[in-house]
């Protein structure tokens, strides 16, 4: 009887292992009204990599209504959004190459969804970061804020 206890006190405790680990990804929404249902979002410091899974809840295309994901810090925020306005649809509103993007989803529209997974190692707990959709004029209302939590 003494063993059955020790066996199930540990498939008790190896099954609550997953519900106790830091969640390493987010879901947010973008929709037609312009607008993410999320302003915060928190990185676990202990998570290796972090998973952001964007979905578009409107329907209108991407020409008319596109959403993308782009993390940057705050700092860079004016520069990245002007850059990427220049860069075009084409490169999902994002300059090509641009180092101060520190990670970006592609451009979708209406019914449609991505994701993306970074390095956690790039965030500092020192620093601001604002995560906004860089189709033109969305980053006006599109804007959080990203925290790395310990």
């Amino acid at each position: 009887m003494k063993m059955l206890k020790k066996t199930v006190a540990l498939l008790c405790f190896c099954a609550a292992g997953p519900l106790l680990a830091a969640p390493c990804e987010a879901e947010i929404e973008g929709n037609d009204a312009m607008q993410f249902n999320l302003k915060t979002m928190s990185v676990p410091a202990s998570c290796k990599q972090f998973t952001v899974k964007l979905k578009h809840v409107g329907k209108l295309p991407k020409t008319a209504m596109g959403h993308n994901w782009v993390l940057v810090k705050t700092a860079d925020l004016d520069g990245v959004d002007k850059d990427g306005i220049m860069a075009g649809p084409a490169n999902n509103y994002i300059k090509p190459g641009d180092t101060r993007v520190i990670a970006h989803t592609k451009l979708i529209g209406g019914g449609e969804s991505d994701s993306l997974k970074f390095d956690v190692a790039k965030l500092k707990a020192s620093e601001s970061y604002t995560f906004f959709c860089s189709f033109p004029g969305h980053v006006a209302i599109m804007k959080g804020t990203l925290t790395l939590t310990k």
